[in-house]
């Protein structure tokens, strides 16, 4: 016993040892999250530099949706932190013989959507798209470089603080004006990790411009374009400055932002009269001033092109709990009459917040496709769209939406869709200029449409329904046989789908689509079916011909898995050069079912809203689907959808 007693406090001695020689390096290692180390020049140190010194909420920060809509984002808002900035602190020691100024310039960057700083065919020059990335510093008009108060050599330390915040337009960039006000909700900041960079430098390089004006006042552009001013203190000129100091904050913030669903929906006086608002006012949405300043989502009211127009069957089915079969389908499509048929297009609401809801206990939006009754026949769409325009993200939607086949695997008519529309096609929305050909000028205007150097429309899809995958070998369309019109026989007009559309039987096709506007400048642009191949997986890409408007993958997956669960999950990775769609029962179980880049498709740039829909679409616009949207019953019970929940990181 004594000797094992001795045993354990030799063994304590020795881990005692252990731990005083590994201390510093612990201190060392759990102090480089906040504070930059020492670094001198040659006439002075720099250390301890922390840009948010007084966030105190970790590294992660949630946009705050409150009075958003008016002027933008901005990063801290004045809930989160005292009058809504963030204190830069970092000290200097004057190492020369006589008091003296310095000069000093914080700037940030959004490092999770932004082309390198670095021209990868010469890493002298500035990347071509660099000046396209986010980043900024204070947000005054003409805001330079600022001066510190005189520092004494006296060998101490001397604490500077300042202050800032992430604002939209940090450029000042007159294309997002109006009247002579900086709408700075038009270039809303990003989500994602932000990094810090703090510069300084003696007066010298400042007045003499060494440091040339259109680094010290970013939202200047020179002949070539702005100039990134991490590309040029980084690895461009301004690396080797002498006397200057260049220091990266360790750590990054996190930017992401959480629209919730609780939080009323409004209702776009473009859409709906004051009138026809006030009669559907509920406590969740209207046109209220309350709901304009703080809701995050308003009603998608969605534009129904007059030449889709339906000759509908005259039956109302709930096709989701009724017996309806394809038997009864291929009846009904086969014996009505033409004078017999209903003659309409798919409608949207005539009354706001009827088909809408949003629920601020349960942080939860409800979208409903109403039944249809006898001499009111409707097939309408429904959904929400956000308010806050963005550009790039990781927009992830945990919802429910409606089930679109029923236990005999017959289609409700309805396309389930999560999608993104550009936010205006006004100036100051416009995309990245298209070198090759250009984009063809509008959404609608066929084959003949003008093709012009830069537009505004931009669209990113997923579309969820039933119909057929184009790739990699199908004939289009698919060969039906439609039988006769032989009702004493049932094998006559009862006639079976092909083996090919079959073997989906239980499947809807989900459908991922960019609207690239027919912009030829990608390496690898090209029409018809052709593979993508990312990360070991082959995706089918089609498109119809080289003036065709959007490249779409489309992928079989069962509509019990995607719709029948208490959720799933769908996300939207919109990059600078890249779009990923996945899918999946966890957000952290999620699997790629569309991949594209910008070797085959234009990806958009400009600012986009994320929209989530339930509506009937023409068949006409799915070539070779099984069904016809015509011969699909109206909805003889309500289609409800539930949205939980998105997160835009």
């Amino acid at each position: 016993m004594p000797e094992k007693t001795n045993r354990s406090i030799k063994n304590y001695g020795l881990i005692v040892l252990l731990a005083f020689l590994f201390f510093p390096w612990f201190l060392l290692s759990c102090g480089q999250g906040t504070k930059s180390p020492e670094v001198a020049s040659e006439q002075f140190v720099v250390k301890n530099f922390n840009p948010i010194a007084n966030w105190k909420s970790g590294t992660t920060l949630s946009l705050d949706y409150s009075g958003a809509i008016s002027g933008g984002f901005v990063v801290p808002s004045p809930n989160q932190t005292e009058e809504g900035y963030f204190r830069l602190e970092f000290s200097i020691r004057n190492t020369g013989t006589a008091p003296r100024k310095f000069m000093y310039k914080i700037f940030y960057q959004n490092e999770s959507y932004k082309f390198p700083e670095r021209d990868p065919a010469d890493s002298l020059r500035q990347h071509p798209q660099a000046w396209e990335n986010f980043y900024g510093s204070w947000e005054e008009q003409d805001a330079a470089f600022a001066e510190t108060e005189m520092i004494p050599a006296d060998g101490d330390f001397h604490q500077v603080t300042s202050k800032f915040r992430i604002v939209g337009n940090p450029r000042n960039e007159p294309r997002y004006f109006a009247d002579g006000h900086n709408d700075r909700f038009k270039r809303n900041l990003r989500v994602g990790a932000y990094s810090f960079m703090l510069v300084v430098t003696i007066p010298e390089n400042v007045q003499n411009k060494v440091i040339p004006i259109n680094v010290q006042q970013i939202g200047t552009s020179s002949p070539e374009g702005f100039v990134n001013p991490y590309f040029y203190f980084l690895y461009g000129p301004g690396a080797s400055l002498p006397n200057t100091i260049i220091q990266k904050f360790p750590q990054t913030l996190k930017v992401v932002a959480n629209p919730d669903p609780g939080a009323g929906i409004f209702v776009n006086p473009s859409a709906y009269s004051k009138e026809e608002a006030e009669k559907g006012k509920t406590p969740c949405c209207g046109q209220d001033s309350s709901w304009y300043r703080n809701a995050a989502f308003e009603q998608f009211v969605h534009y129904v092109d007059p030449s889709t127009k339906l000759n509908n069957i005259p039956v109302i089915t709930d096709i989701m709990n009724d017996p309806y079969t394809r038997m009864d389908y291929n009846w009904n499509r086969r014996f009505y009459r033409k004078e017999e048929l209903i003659a309409t297009t798919a409608l949207v609401a005539e009354i706001p917040c009827q088909t809408v809801v949003s629920d601020p206990v349960n942080h939860k939006i409800i979208i409903r496709n109403p039944k249809s009754e006898f001499g009111k026949w409707q097939k309408q769409n429904v959904g929400v769209i956000t308010r806050h325009g963005m550009t790039f993200g990781k927009y992830t939607v945990k919802c429910k939406l409606t089930e679109l086949l029923n236990k005999h695997n017959m289609w409700n008519g309805l396309t389930n869709a999560i999608w993104m529309i550009t936010q205006s096609q006004a100036d100051w929305n416009l995309r990245r200029t298209c070198t090759n050909g250009g984009y063809m000028a509008n959404y609608y205007g066929g084959q003949q449409d003008q093709r012009v150097p830069t537009v505004g429309y931009s669209e990113i899809d997923f579309e969820i329904l039933k119909t057929v995958p184009y790739c990699p070998s199908w004939v289009l369309p698919p060969v039906y046989n439609h039988g006769i019109d032989d009702q004493k026989n049932v094998l006559n007009w009862n006639v079976p789908f092909p083996e090919e559309v079959m073997a989906d039987d239980d499947k809807i096709i989900v459908s991922c689509t960019n609207w690239d506007m027919a912009c030829w400048q990608p390496a690898h642009f090209s029409e018809g079916c052709y593979p993508v191949h990312h990360n070991s997986t082959t995706y089918w890409a089609h498109r119809w011909d080289k003036n065709y408007r959007a490249l779409t993958q489309k992928t079989p997956e069962p509509d019990d898995e995607l719709f029948a669960a208490p959720y799933y999950y769908f996300q939207i990775d919109w990059q600078p050069d890249k779009i990923i769609w996945r899918i999946g029962p966890e957000k952290g179980r999620m699997r790629v079912v569309g991949y594209m880049d910008e070797s085959i498709t234009s990806i958009p740039n400009n600012q986009m809203l994320l929209i989530i829909t339930q509506e009937f679409h023409n068949t006409k616009w799915w070539i070779g689907s099984a069904y016809s949207q015509d011969n699909i019953p109206f909805p003889g019970a309500d289609y409800v959808g539930e949205i939980f929940e998105v997160t835009i990181e």
